[in-house]
């Protein structure tokens, strides 16, 4: 065991904690840990339930503390730091050597890991009195849970290894990378492995029960890793499955897809967690550990002598890049939504030492990174009873992550009609389309091209984790114009930088490639 890479050491912890991890059906009162082995949890519906309940916070953390948006939003242009942990990709610097790397590779492994156990174990495991519906959904949400890693995994790096069965590499750690096609046909048959055993559900107003994945949320995956591989036709049929299930609604607007009432800046209160838009969101929990909850509050935000948003004694890692402060028109309701603007008046937001509502102070006032704004998605304030929930011992709370809203799946709906065009009037891909400009409180067109589809989703899932990805998918010449025109610095000094092919791709881990140095070898075919 001494030649174990870390890789295999997160897998051989994952086999010991992946039962006595997970909390109860509705994220509250973990059961005792003492009291569970992976040889007596599964004796009922409710436990077999939780057993998957870890999947959905514990094993991301380390990919949504930090990682994910220093590599998705401060690489993509759209924020801004220059705190030293996560400013590697604002001049794509990054090394093989960085910490977050490291603990983003780490934690997606630890899904595939968890994932792996539940897959390979759990109907061996389980006791003939738990219903075989139950035991389906939760493999179906091992299997949506792999397929979702490894699709940020074969994006982030590249070809990277299959592993289906953590215990086939133990003895043996140093595993070859394998390549994006064979990947990507895992994650095909992994959504698809989902969408044949998940539940069906309709997202209603009792939002405790739209906490855990569906049918329809693997088809919506699905939907996007077919744009991605550019089988438009797949992704349409998909797509206008989950639209015709009438699962999931916009939140707000007043289209045939809309929940009225409703408003964009809705979507990221906490009370409005697993709201009727959200298909697949990471649920977290404050408890006595690290790592349960979400860091956003803290890490966005405002902090400054006086005012601040942030539980913490600091904020405000993360700012606003120049770039996408004049992104949105004054007209769009994302606007303000999304971006702090100095003079913005955000009333439903406690500040430290101070009342509930505030005014955001002039550009040189704001603090953090001087970026002259601030970033209001995700910000819930200083912690205000039922309005922001809880917080930890680490300033942490527990608002959701989305990894995929409802107004994404139309607009990939829409791409999809495309067709690869550049440009479309069907009457389709405009539904879709408008209905996401309604909710934003924009005029609907006639017709649009590729690249102001590319700007909706820029703007509709802007500080999301979206854009990076999204440039990593368009011919590399436009990406990298879009990137080499944007100002990556600060308001006082202007910056700009111009990625190389190389830059498109994450380094692997260096601990990691010294240990298991076939990462590094050319990839081999996986036989399935």
């Amino acid at each position: 065991m001494s030649k174990k890479t870390y890789l295999s050491k997160l897998i051989a912890a994952a086999l010991l904690t992946g039962v006595i991890t997970s909390c109860s059906r509705d994220f509250t009162d973990r059961p005792s840990e003492e009291s569970i082995t992976v040889d007596n949890y599964y004796k009922t519906d409710e436990q077999v339930r939780t057993a998957t309940d870890a999947l959905y916070y514990k094993t991301w953390f380390q990919f949504n503390n930090k990682f994910f948006w220093a590599i998705s939003e401060v690489g993509s242009g759209n924020m801004y730091t220059n705190s030293s942990d996560v400013n590697a990709m604002r001049n794509f610097s990054i090394t093989a050597a960085d910490p977050e790397l490291h603990n983003g590779w780490q934690s997606l492994w630890a899904n595939v890991a968890q994932a792996n156990f539940l897959i390979n174990n759990l109907q061996q495991r389980v006791d003939p009195s738990v219903s075989a519906a139950v035991v389906n959904n939760a493999l179906g949400e091992a299997y949506f849970m792999r397929a979702t890693a490894y699709f940020y995994l074969v994006r982030l790096w590249g070809n990277v290894p299959i592993i289906t069965n953590n215990l086939d590499h133990v003895t043996n750690p140093q595993i070859n990378t394998n390549p994006v096609a064979d990947v990507y046909t895992l994650i095909n048959m992994d959504y698809e492995k989902a969408i044949s055993l998940l539940d069906n559900k309709v997202r209603g107003a009792a939002y405790s029960s739209n906490a855990k994945v569906s049918k329809g949320s693997a088809k919506a995956m699905l939907a996007k890793v077919s744009l991605y591989l550019k089988n438009y036709s797949k992704a349409k049929q998909l797509a206008e499955e989950v639209i015709n299930s009438g699962e999931f609604k916009l939140y707000g607007g007043t289209s045939m897809y809309s929940l009225s009432g409703k408003t964009y800046d809705d979507l990221f209160k906490y009370p409005n967690n697993n709201n009727e838009e959200s298909i697949f969101a990471l649920q977290w929990k404050s408890d006595a550990n690290y790592g349960s909850a979400n860091n956003c509050n803290t890490q966005f935000g405002i902090h400054t002598a006086n005012i601040s948003t942030s539980n913490a004694s600091y904020g405000g890692v993360f700012a606003p890049s120049q770039d996408i402060l004049d992104l949105y028109s004054t007209t769009d309701l994302r606007r303000n939504a999304t971006i702090m603007f100095p003079g913005n008046v955000y009333n439903d937001i406690k500040i430290k030492n101070g009342s509930v509502g505030f005014t955001v102070p002039a550009a040189e006032e704001i603090g953090g990174q001087g970026a002259g704004a601030a970033i209001k998605k995700y910000c819930i304030g200083v912690v205000n009873g039922n309005q922001t929930g809880p917080v930890d011992s680490w300033a942490m709370m527990n608002n959701n992550t989305y990894i995929m809203r409802y107004a994404e799946l139309l607009l990939i709906h829409a791409e999809a009609v495309m067709n690869g065009a550049s440009s479309t009037s069907d009457p389709a891909a405009l539904q879709s389309y408008n209905a996401v400009r309604n909710r934003a409180g924009l005029s609907a067109v006639t017709s649009f091209t590729f690249e102001q589809l590319f700007t909706e989703r820029r703007k509709e899932l802007a500080f999301e984790g979206d854009f990076w990805f999204d440039l990593g998918r368009i011919p590399r010449s436009q990406a990298t114009a879009i990137m080499s025109a944007q100002n990556r610095g600060n308001m006082w000094t202007a910056e700009h930088y111009t990625p190389s092919e190389n830059d498109f791709t994450l380094p692997y881990p260096a601990n990691d490639v010294a240990k298991n140095p076939k990462l590094l070898e050319a990839p081999v075919p996986y036989v399935f």
